[in-house]
């Protein structure tokens, strides 16, 4: 008899394992407290994700290949794509967390409508764990309370984890994002055709960036600060919308929303045969925010090393089975989150700092080695001239603006 796993949460990371799992003939069971949840989120994902994931055309509501930068002194430097074929892809939560739960469900996940508020676990290396949920299929809020057993957890529930509580993972210093969804007058909808702005200064954020993405029929215009700030964040959400009230006029609030972003991985991401992915993991990146790719990525690595060290689900995994994922997840990635951390350290200090991240930016190899290492998550190795005349180009930058600090 096979093993049994359960995965808590259907966002992105969630789904991604179960389908890995389900695909292998795992038996395995997907848990999502609310099907119609719409997380907030500014919903970018890079072009490499659209074909490794599978991506349907209808998931996307925005090809983005303009990017505009805004400087604290609101010097603006526009970024072209430009190979038509590649893009920034914008989607809305609620489209690409349903599509990607549903395919899961269809390839063989067991979906259920739960809320998972304890995991009870064993006292040896070969005993279930125990999930403890409400069950909401019957329609009610408060739903029916059951149990599950299961071989193997893997926790995909976000930055406040129950699962990563239950493992005492430990605790993670995280941002809060704040977004509204902002309905256009069809001309001011236009600008935002295929353009999405970045916006920095400590007027809209003292440590990340503010954003005005385009979506199928609004925009999404919100900011993020560190945890420290959060009793700011109304301010500074302000603060964007003041930045681009010219583009905003007339424009209606239809949502309001709010999360916390994790900003570093978690002490300890597997115990046992418990392990986490995605935010609750703490897999989104410094400097540019991003989640939702990494968030899959990780939780697809998990899944296909379960099911390679399990021989198909065919026997228990040990810890240092779970483990070996995060292995081979810090081989490939830990460097891209040293460099952005990095880059986010430098650049996000002071408006200073920010000016000259922003006059980098209008660099044609600045951004062609951006765009390649965001579009296709991999290092790109540059000209080693172009790499001295980009190191050159940032220190000169920030000669310029006084932002060189000891």
């Amino acid at each position: 008899m096979g093993i049994r796993v359960a995965v808590v949460g259907s966002g992105p990371a969630g789904s991604s394992a179960a389908e890995t799992l389900a695909k292998a003939g795992i038996e395995t069971y997907l848990f999502e407290r609310k099907l119609d949840n719409a997380k907030p989120c500014g919903g970018a994902i890079p072009l490499c994700m659209v074909s490794e994931f599978d991506l349907p055309p209808e998931i996307v509501d925005r090809r983005v290949r303009n990017m505009k930068m805004i400087s604290p002194s609101n010097r603006e430097v526009d970024i072209h794509l430009p190979n038509q074929d590649e893009y920034i892809g914008m989607c809305r939560r609620e489209v690409l967390d349903g599509f990607m739960r549903d395919r899961a469900a269809k390839l063989g996940a067991n979906l259920i409508n739960g809320t998972v508020h304890k995991l009870e676990i064993p006292t040896n290396d070969t005993d279930p764990y125990i999930i403890h949920y409400a069950d909401h299929s019957n329609g009610t809020l408060k739903g029916e309370n059951k149990t599950l057993k299961a071989d193997v957890v893997i926790g995909a529930d976000g930055a406040n984890s129950r699962v990563a509580k239950a493992i005492d993972a430990g605790d993670y210093n995280y941002a809060i994002a704040f977004q509204e969804r902002i309905r256009l007058p069809e001309d001011k909808m236009g600008y935002y055709e295929d353009l999405a702005e970045m916006y920095v200064g400590d007027d809209v954020s003292p440590d990340f960036y503010a954003w005005v993405f385009p979506k199928y029929d609004h925009v999404a215009v919100g900011t993020g600060t560190m945890k420290v700030n959060q009793a700011k964040i109304k301010q500074l959400q302000a603060g964007i919308r003041a930045r681009a009230a010219r583009r905003l006029e007339g424009g209606k609030i239809i949502k309001v929303e709010a999360h916390p972003i994790p900003e570093h991985p978690r002490p300890r991401r597997v115990r046992g045969r418990v392990a986490l992915v995605g935010d609750a993991a703490g897999t989104v990146t410094k400097s540019s925010g991003e989640g939702i790719y990494f968030a899959a990525k990780s939780a697809r690595m998990c899944a296909e090393t379960i099911v390679e060290t399990t021989n198909g689900g065919q026997k228990l995994p040990t810890e240092d089975d779970m483990k070996l994922y995060i292995k081979r997840w810090d081989k490939q990635y830990g460097m891209t989150y040293l460099v952005l951390d990095l880059l986010q350290r430098v650049f996000y200090r002071t408006d200073a700092t920010r000016e000259a991240f922003v006059e980098m930016c209008a660099d044609k190899d600045v951004q062609k080695l951006t765009f390649d290492s965001y579009l296709y998550k991999t290092v790109v190795p540059a000209n080693p001239l172009i790499q001295m005349k980009i190191t050159a180009k940032t220190i000169g930058s920030l000669l310029r603006g006084n932002a060189l600090a000891p």
